[in-house]
């Protein structure tokens, strides 16, 4: 089955971002931000450099299954929109700020995308059997 072109827009997103994290990982500047990776995922201990490591990894990986339309790339995405939309909810209740309003809308945008695509995921390719 052809790659439906939200999973591809959804992906490059994700890679985009990824990238992204990976860049403030090398220059990041602790006081910048007033909620740290770490703390939205509430593992404080990790150091902030590491856990954006982390994230983006788990994210190229999680894009490049999601992608292919692999059926781990489609659970890791709803487990990674379903986990990201709660934290966004979670912080937007306590600082109405619109970064985390438009992770929480972009999170229910994926969440709602993917699931109305996920056939895609989940059709086996034809067999070519001979009787």
């Amino acid at each position: 089955m052809k790659r439906p072109l939200g999973v591809s827009i959804i992906s490059y997103f994700y890679i985009f971002g990824s990238i992204v994290l990976l860049y403030t990982a090398i220059f990041y500047q602790a006081g910048a931000d007033t909620i740290g990776m770490s703390e939205r995922f509430g593992v404080s201990i990790v150091p902030e450099r590491t856990m954006r490591v982390i994230v983006a990894f788990f994210s190229l990986l999680m894009a490049y299954g999601y992608m292919r339309l692999k059926k781990w790339g489609f659970w890791l995405l709803i487990t990674y929109s379903v986990l990201f939309g709660f934290i966004s909810f979670i912080l937007l209740t306590n600082e109405p700020q619109q970064p985390f309003i438009g992770n929480f809308v972009f999170s229910i945008i994926v969440l709602i995308y993917t699931i109305y695509v996920k056939e895609a995921f989940f059709k086996t390719a034809p067999t070519n059997q001979s009787i």
